[in-house]
């Protein structure tokens, strides 16, 4: 049965509503099983008047307007039209009513401390002073215990409460898609679900995809590779976060190292890098200056092909990867992209007279609008790629990440209308999915279970 609201009680007749509906308390109530030290009663009084009403069907808007009086008459928050916290009042009607029936109020109880030897759990460690049947059903005791690591000495502390906040368990992973691409023929491009920490780091990540790709941890490169091109790799200090949600994650298998001794670290940059933030045209992106005597090694390039220009600049075919000798001129390099592109190519293409078919952009950096230059004698051994050595970060050998940009009407005379690339789903992409689809629900034990779980206090050391 319904209670009228007088004004904003509805956190007031809320609290009624679940005492009349806690079977134990209502029938305490409603059949006067409770003795009271006189007009000190007041409030209890009432509210057994009001319960006993509800269960009786003999309810009528004066039993709850006086009710709110008698309230109004012995806490001074309460009075007046205002709106409060439901579970304020039902922590304050609880006191009060222990407070009518003649024990002390359970905010008055004090803990009992007891070392080793003590009561134990299931014991009688009672109350200092008396229990009402409102406090010892609205309340309890929680039993702490703290055990010293170092010399093992216990103490158990019992508290009592009104209110527990119980913690809700929630997942602790969230599914994520990475798309490989390894330097297996027969398993090239494919598409992965994974059950990854929702508070993990990207090194967790890693060792995660390395499982799946049977290949080394060290050799795998995560990067956020969007519709227009590369975003950012990933390091392993890194948190996981939102990773992968605004943008498809990539992990990238590097090919193997062709020269004996030659692991898959490369040697250090040469070259100094330019002021942060700081621009340079193609005609500028020069490093005849700047390139070291002797300079040469191999550099690990991840590659984006991209046709348009400007906001319509869209990226096309699969990312790729390679190793590039660092002294190699614009012609050499256009040649090993072209040649890492054959399967895609409408015909032979040779770079030889051609021109530059392409231009070159350094992504993910400080400054994407690096372009290198054609006229570069050695365009990988700029200043500018050296930085961007330095910022792939740490985890997975270093790389540049670069975007072939092609002019739409070269892309379409070589490469037709092919669009992004077509990647095989492997069946933990369904299953992960599905998993983390489902609506997440938890029982009241479940959320006790959580907060009783033993912890490890910080300051402390196992």
């Amino acid at each position: 049965q319904g209670l009228r609201n007088h004004g904003n009680t509805c956190f007031m007749n809320a609290v009624v509503q679940c005492l009349s509906n806690t079977a134990p308390l209502a029938e305490f109530l409603a059949l006067g099983r409770y003795r009271t030290r006189g007009a000190r009663a007041e409030v209890t009084h009432r509210l057994a008047a009001l319960v006993r009403a509800l269960w009786t069907r003999d309810y009528t808007p004066q039993l709850s307007a006086e009710f709110k009086n008698i309230v109004s008459k012995h806490s001074l928050q309460f009075r007046g039209n205002a709106q409060h916290d439901a579970l304020e009042f039902l922590l304050w009607l609880l006191d009060r009513m222990h407070e009518d029936l003649g024990a002390a109020s359970p905010a008055q109880q004090t803990c009992v401390p007891k070392e080793v030897g003590g009561p134990c759990w299931g014991g009688s460690t009672p109350w200092v002073g008396g229990m009402s049947t409102p406090g010892a059903l609205g309340g309890g005791r929680l039993g702490s215990s703290l055990t010293c690591p170092h010399c093992l000495k216990q103490s158990n502390t019992f508290d009592p409460f009104l209110c527990i906040s119980l913690p809700i368990p929630l997942h602790q992973t969230r599914a994520l898609n990475v798309t490989l691409v390894l330097q297996c023929e027969r398993r090239r491009f494919v598409r992965v679900g994974l059950a990854v920490p929702v508070l993990g780091t990207v090194a967790e990540l890693r060792e995660m995809v390395a499982r799946e790709g049977r290949i080394p941890p060290e050799q795998v490169i995560l990067a956020e590779v969007s519709p227009r091109g590369f975003l950012r790799s990933l390091g392993d200090a890194e948190e996981l976060g939102a990773a992968g949600e605004g943008a498809p994650l990539y992990a990238f298998q590097p090919p193997p190292a062709r020269r004996a001794g030659c692991p898959g670290s490369l040697p250090s940059s040469p070259g100094g890098a330019p002021p942060e933030g700081q621009r340079l045209s193609p005609a500028a992106a020069r490093s005849s200056d700047c390139l070291h005597r002797g300079a040469s090694g191999r550099i690990l390039l991840l590659l984006c092909n991209a046709a348009g220009a400007g906001s319509q600049l869209a990226r096309f075919g699969p990312p790729l990867v390679l190793r590039e000798e660092r002294g190699a001129s614009w012609e050499q390099l256009q040649q090993s992209i072209l040649s890492q592109l054959r399967a895609l190519l409408r015909g032979e293409v040779r770079a030889q007279g051609t021109g530059s078919l392409f231009r070159i952009r350094l992504a993910g950096g400080s400054a994407p609008c690096t372009y290198l230059s054609p006229q570069d004698p050695h365009p990988l051994c700029h200043p500018a790629v050296d930085r961007a050595l330095h910022l792939s970060g740490a985890g997975g050998p270093p790389h540049v990440k670069l975007t072939v940009e092609w002019d739409a009407s070269t892309k379409e005379r070589l490469f037709g209308n092919i669009q992004e690339e077509v990647v095989q789903d492997a069946e933990s992409v369904r299953l992960q999915q599905q998993a983390h689809r489902q609506q997440h629900s938890c029982t009241l034990d479940e959320c006790f279970q959580l907060y009783t779980k033993e912890e490890q206090v910080p300051g402390t050391s196992l």
